[in-house]
């Protein structure tokens, strides 16, 4: 009889354990929305402007390429999201990425070496130049923009170096399917960003480590005062930011089927103009990678669209320039309005 009634009682609690967890799905997707409903509104108004003004806009074929084609930046942003919530920035990204990129590409091409050992060795040197960041910037104290604005140098002076200026082909198929392969209908690329954007979305709004990121961002000397070890967090993000840089590198790469010693020129600028545009405050210790995918998908279907319409390349560099001016003054009256 007893073990009856336990088993009614356990009957009856699932029910309730299942609409509390909805429950809290929903209000965690109301609030998203409430968030970030100004960008939604934008984002929305410039696919139904592009529909109307393009019938090839809402194909399946531009959608997918348009997913595929930002790829590459969201996996930038999401790093440059960490970067520029505790405070910094990183302008070395796409340094980083062309030099990881031909390197792999080089290794395999000109060295002979298996795809697998070139493409570990491009993501471990982009991870220690993201590692060399955050140690310069945490043990010297110098700031963020002038170490990364130097690496930035450094990695594409190494680049030029490495390939003589010259693209490298790599012909090898089981290179190529990491930037060209497909997991049943979608590509692969697109697969890398819903799973990079998982990863750092757990990790920044879930783990202590965010938390950390947050609170440095917000006030240095508090978080310092409450035991965070700053130097160590700092070290961390930009070995993050290392590591999605020489991916995202090897990606491209892989898909052009040529290391390029001019890939990711910019990539930098597509990177952060992203992240102001999804609500990450450039002063620090504000933001959410939620946000973030809404301003990457906001900058390539802009880019998309220009694209669409036969409007010059050109006007997508003081387009993206006008968007990071905007977002930028946007925070600074939200801060006063908080003041």
């Amino acid at each position: 009889m007893a073990a009856t009634k336990q088993i009614a009682a356990g009957v009856a609690a699932r029910p309730a354990e299942s609409i509390g967890i909805a429950t809290k799905l929903g209000s965690g997707s109301k609030r998203y929305f409430k968030e970030n409903l100004g960008i939604l509104i934008g984002f929305g108004v410039m696919c139904v402007a592009l529909s109307i003004a393009t019938d090839s806009f809402l194909t399946q074929k531009n959608l997918l390429n348009v997913l595929r084609q930002i790829a590459s930046n969201a996996n930038l942003a999401f790093g440059m999201t960490f970067a520029i919530i505790l405070g910094g920035i990183d302008l070395s990204v796409g340094s980083i990425l062309a030099f990881s990129g031909t390197l792999a590409a080089g290794l395999i091409t000109n060295s002979g070496l298996p795809v697998l050992a070139a493409v570990l060795i491009g993501l471990t040197s982009g991870t220690l130049m993201g590692a060399v960041n955050g140690t310069m910037i945490a043990k010297t104290g110098m700031p963020p923009f002038i170490v990364t604005l130097a690496m930035m140098q450094i990695a594409r002076g190494a680049t030029y170096v490495y390939t003589g200026g010259q693209p490298i082909r790599t012909m090898v198929d089981s290179f190529e399917v990491i930037g060209t392969g497909y997991l049943g209908p979608i590509p692969l690329p697109v697969i890398y960003m819903i799973v990079f954007f998982a990863f750092t979305a757990i990790l920044l709004g879930r783990t202590k480590f965010g938390r950390y990121v947050y609170a440095i961002g917000g006030n240095d000397k508090a978080a310092q005062f409450s035991g965070i070890q700053i130097g160590k967090i700092k070290i961390l993000v930009y070995t993050l930011i290392g590591f999605l840089s020489a991916f995202t590198g090897i990606m491209l790469c892989a898909r052009m089927a040529s290391g390029q010693p001019t890939a990711g020129d910019g990539a930098e600028m597509d990177a952060i103009a992203a992240v102001v545009l999804g609500g990450t405050s450039m002063q620090g210790g504000v933001g959410k990678l939620g946000g973030t995918l809404i301003g990457v998908l906001i900058i390539g279907v802009m880019n998309n669209g220009l694209n669409l319409l036969r409007i010059n390349s050109f006007w997508q560099l003081i387009a993206k320039g006008l968007v990071i001016l905007l977002a930028v003054y946007i925070d600074m009256l939200k801060k006063r309005r908080k003041g």
